[in-house]
């Protein structure tokens, strides 16, 4: 990789994508800041003692995008990585008979979590180095992530699954290089899962039934289309990939995924 410059996610919190509350008192779905750094220097700072988190997380194909699969080329920062990557996994292709979506490279440290939510994708996951701790839940139980008491008698009422939040990206301060959260006024409200730690103990109902996972270095996670998942991760760098199948969501399949998701009746988070 050299000095190639690459775009990193920075928060104050290691909570890239996820709900958040603000100075003024509101929720708001945080996008991190997206920080320009040479590779050498996003090391450098996982070993550090930094104030903020910074995490190679941008999730939009990094290593190979849709372009490569249909097109035959791309533009990726992570070029010189590609001979050490393969582009698909050979038993998916064969099962699922497509090419992936996307293949990303995730670099950080222990500080970065995942929130939890669910993806239309086949997931592979691979870890490199370090340890990635998942809690999973299955599509037909993410009514349990409304983090309240919960009395389900039928699935006609079922309490929302996720919440709108307005949309927020952190920003920089030039002079006092401290991050702060600013409203998106011209962007939509964004529908995330409403409690942020389905890891702790009774952070759910006793009628749900989570799945802890750990991942160390050369374990591969296959997370079906639908699943929601959580993830935390120890280790002073941790490095994964991961290749995206799209799933093709259209008919029944789709229907019954978004019923498990209570529909389209969504309530504003604040």
């Amino acid at each position: 990789m050299g000095n190639r410059c690459i775009s990193v996610a920075v928060t104050p919190n290691g909570r890239a994508d996820a709900v958040t509350r603000s100075q003024d008192g509101k929720l708001y779905f945080a996008e991190p800041l997206i920080d320009s750094m040479a590779f050498p220097d996003l090391l450098d700072k996982l070993h550090s003692d930094e104030k903020h988190v910074h995490y190679l997380q941008s999730q939009n194909g990094n290593l190979y995008s849709e372009d490569f699969f249909s097109k035959g080329e791309d533009a990726s920062e992570f070029e010189a990585l590609r001979t050490d990557v393969p582009s698909e996994v050979d038993f998916v292709r064969e099962a699922l008979d497509r090419t992936p979506d996307a293949v990303n490279l995730w670099i950080g440290g222990s500080d970065s979590v995942t929130s939890i939510h669910s993806d239309p994708y086949e997931n592979i996951y691979t870890v490199v180095r370090g340890t990635k701790h998942f809690t999973l839940l299955p599509p037909s139980e993410g009514w349990c992530l409304e983090g309240l008491s919960h009395t389900v008698v039928s699935i006609a009422l079922l309490i929302e699954i996720e919440k709108l939040y307005p949309h927020a990206v952190y920003i920089r301060d030039d002079a006092s290089q401290e991050l702060s959260l600013v409203p998106s006024l011209e962007t939509s409200p964004v529908r995330w899962s409403s409690i942020a730690n389905p890891d702790f103990p009774d952070a759910l109902p006793p009628e749900a039934h989570p799945i802890h996972i750990t991942l160390d270095a050369g374990d591969t996670l296959y997370l079906p289309v639908g699943w929601w998942h959580f993830v935390r991760q120890s280790g002073d760098i941790v490095i994964a990939l991961n290749w995206w199948y799209d799933a093709e969501l259209q008919g029944i399949n789709w229907v019954w995924l978004n019923m498990l998701r209570s529909g389209d009746d969504v309530p504003q988070g604040n």
